[in-house]
């Protein structure tokens, strides 16, 4: 799972203010050490002396091998060490609240996700999970980001995989889970609704179009409905009684019908 920062304008601007102010006393605060040091100071030999001597003073580590004798020397370590101040703990808590911000998305489902070539499971239903316990145990599955798109839960299930929070009939949680790279979409029907058939073919239809290329594995409670037929090809269909009676009878859901094992 790869690690985006996230930025937003605020971050931007400060972490712009921040470069800016940085660059300023790098171009101004050495010159102006220079001039008023050399000559008098016998640590500043070169210009790379009073360049060491920002460095050192900007990140207030002040190893005290290069130390100003003037007053204008010591006026321009004093905007030096406040500046660098400034600059560096902003950075630091810039890049902590990015991070944190990335983290928060990904455990609330709002991130958007960057995989290809991945698997999108639409609903975290009990047959969901079971799939996730099997994905290691078939080398087509073994190696790919899993999306998960639900609003059945609240935080994502499984920090190790994507967790997009929405309806998985939604444009906007297809979109955020980049299902048009998607290589293979599981859709599992979620009881909840008086039809969970029509609400699963609805939410396939929704998907082929958006991505028609992917292997699409649906579950239908009555795999005999004369509305597949309108959903082209490229569909498997797996009735819920045959997911039940895999797990009961091999403890685990059984895709060895649809991928080698190993």
């Amino acid at each position: 799972m790869q690690l985006t920062v996230e930025r937003t304008p605020l971050m931007i601007k400060q972490l712009r203010l921040v470069i800016f102010l940085l660059a300023l006393t790098l171009i101004g605060t050495p010159w102006i050490f220079w001039i008023n040091e050399y000559g008098v100071n016998p640590s500043v030999r070169t210009y790379n002396d009073a360049l060491w001597w920002w460095f050192v003073s900007s990140t207030t580590v002040g190893y005290g091998d290069i130390a100003p004798v003037t007053t204008p020397g010591r006026i321009a370590g004093v905007f030096t060490i406040l500046i660098g101040i400034y600059c560096y703990t902003n950075f630091i808590t810039i890049t902590g609240q990015s991070l944190h911000g990335v983290t928060n998305r990904r455990q609330l489902g709002t991130a958007q996700v960057k995989a290809r070539g991945h698997i999108v499971i639409c609903d975290y239903t009990a047959f969901a999970d079971e799939l996730l316990q099997v994905l290691d145990r078939h080398p087509a599955l073994r190696e790919r980001e899993v999306v998960i798109v639900t609003d059945l839960v609240q935080v994502t299930p499984y920090p190790q995989h994507h967790f997009v929070r929405g309806v998985p009939i939604s444009p906007a949680a297809l979109q955020l889970a980049n299902l048009t790279e998607a290589a293979f979409i599981f859709v599992f029907a979620n009881i909840r609704f008086q039809d969970p058939d029509l609400k699963t073919l609805h939410t396939v239809s929704r998907i082929r179009k958006i991505n028609p290329r992917a292997r699409i594995f649906i579950e239908l409670a009555h795999p005999e409905s004369e509305l597949l037929s309108h959903l082209g090809d490229n569909i498997t269909v797996i009735s819920s009684r045959d997911l039940l009676t895999s797990v009961l009878k091999n403890e685990a859901l059984d895709l060895s019908s649809y991928f080698p094992v190993v």
